[in-house]
């Protein structure tokens, strides 16, 4: 329960949802995990946050903010970040003839842009992990299978995916291991907006366990990528979702 002790690092987007249990389980394991959300607060109702947690105001697209807070936070641990979690994201329910390009926009801004640019910023900090630096990217069963109604949040989350291979490759050479994980369905804000009770159907039955993943698993498999036991482990993406990606007819 302490394979993380000693580490920092960051996870976006955590006031809710998958990012807070991924932050929580990081947090269990000994991490002190700096948890960036525009609340900066757990959001009404998703309990209280592990101690290690500790919840910081800020918007990722707000570049210079986020140039002096994560320099702030590298500066109050030794000048080096261990991890980074990039999970915030966004989307937008709309048939693909129909969908306003603004929102097309802001999805790729949060879903791939400030990805990327949060590696940017994270990079210098996480050459300096005493245990390869880690950056974990939430990718999606949309980078692997097409959705209607999401068609721009498909786009992005295929975005990522190659925009973690790519970082693996460029920056293995620099102590820094990138993967990503795809999450199959979980409940949270994001599912409700987009799922109604005809399509929960289909979509409980396109998996072999047939049911919602528990978001602490998700926390489960960061802990492992950010861990002792991946640090030969660069590139790849890993699905929890309970089956989805494997199930034929």
């Amino acid at each position: 329960m302490a394979s993380l002790s000693g580490k920092v690092g960051i996870v976006t987007g955590g006031s809710s949802g998958i990012g807070f249990q991924i932050a929580n389980v990081l947090a269990e394991n000994g991490a002190t995990v700096y948890n960036i959300s525009r609340t900066g607060a757990p959001k009404e109702g998703v309990g209280e946050s592990a101690p290690g947690v500790r919840h910081v105001k800020g918007d990722i697209g707000d570049d210079a903010a986020m140039q002096t807070l994560i320099a702030q936070i590298a500066a109050d641990n030794g000048g080096c970040i261990d991890f980074l979690v990039n999970n915030a994201g966004a989307s937008y329910k709309c048939r693909a003839e129909d969908f306003p390009m603004d929102q097309f926009d802001h999805i790729m801004d949060v879903n791939v842009k400030y990805v990327f640019r949060m590696s940017q910023l994270c990079y210098p900090y996480l050459k300096k992990s005493a245990d390869r630096g880690r950056i974990i990217n939430i990718t999606s069963m949309s980078a692997h299978l097409g959705f209607s109604l999401v068609i721009p949040y498909c786009t992005s989350k295929g975005a990522v995916l190659a925009l973690t291979r790519g970082l693996a490759v460029e920056w293995a050479q620099d102590n820094i291991c990138v993967n990503s994980i795809a999450p199959g369905w979980f409940r949270s804000k994001m599912t409700e907006a987009i799922v109604d009770p005809e399509r929960e159907q289909k979509i409980l039955n396109r998996m072999p366990l047939h049911a919602y993943g528990d978001t602490r698993d998700l926390g489960a498999m960061a802990c492992f990528l950010c861990g002792p036991g991946a640090a030969y482990i660069t590139g790849q993406d890993f699905a929890v979702d309970g089956g989805a990606l494997a199930y034929g007819y």
